[in-house]
């Protein structure tokens, strides 16, 4: 899980909601892809913006799947290798939690925080 950061660090702009930019920024990750999907459609000229809600939504829905994969796996594997994939996934949940919190502090203070994948394809799309 290694991070890479532009080192672009915003002003306090106001948005098209009458949010400032950063809180709109943090809060484009609070609910993952949902809240990523509504700043995308809501918020059309702010580039900070449009980044952190393209980065939320292509973060989010690829640890929800893999979350549900993981699920998947109790119905194949024995009792006996239930506490492997309960470690498992308690890892990976544990390392989504602590991504969902830096990404949303990262916002919080104005910071383009780009992740390595996801955030090289949300810079492409935000047009920064």
């Amino acid at each position: 899980m290694s991070e890479k950061s532009t080192g672009i660090i915003t002003g306090n702009k106001k948005t098209s909601m009458g949010l400032d930019e950063n809180i709109a920024g943090a809060l484009c990750y609070f609910l993952g892809f949902i809240t990523g999907i509504v700043f995308l459609l809501t918020e059309k000229d702010n580039k900070f913006i449009k980044f952190h809600a393209i980065q939320s939504i292509a973060i989010s829905i690829p640890l929800m799947v893999l979350n549900m994969i993981i699920s998947a796996l109790y119905a194949f594997f024995p009792w006996s290798m239930f506490w492997l994939i309960g470690i498992l996934s308690l890892l990976i949940s544990l390392a989504g939690l602590i991504l969902w919190i830096v990404l949303m502090m990262k916002a919080f203070q104005g910071e383009i925080f780009k992740l390595p994948i996801v955030g090289d394809i949300a810079e492409k799309q935000a047009q920064l």
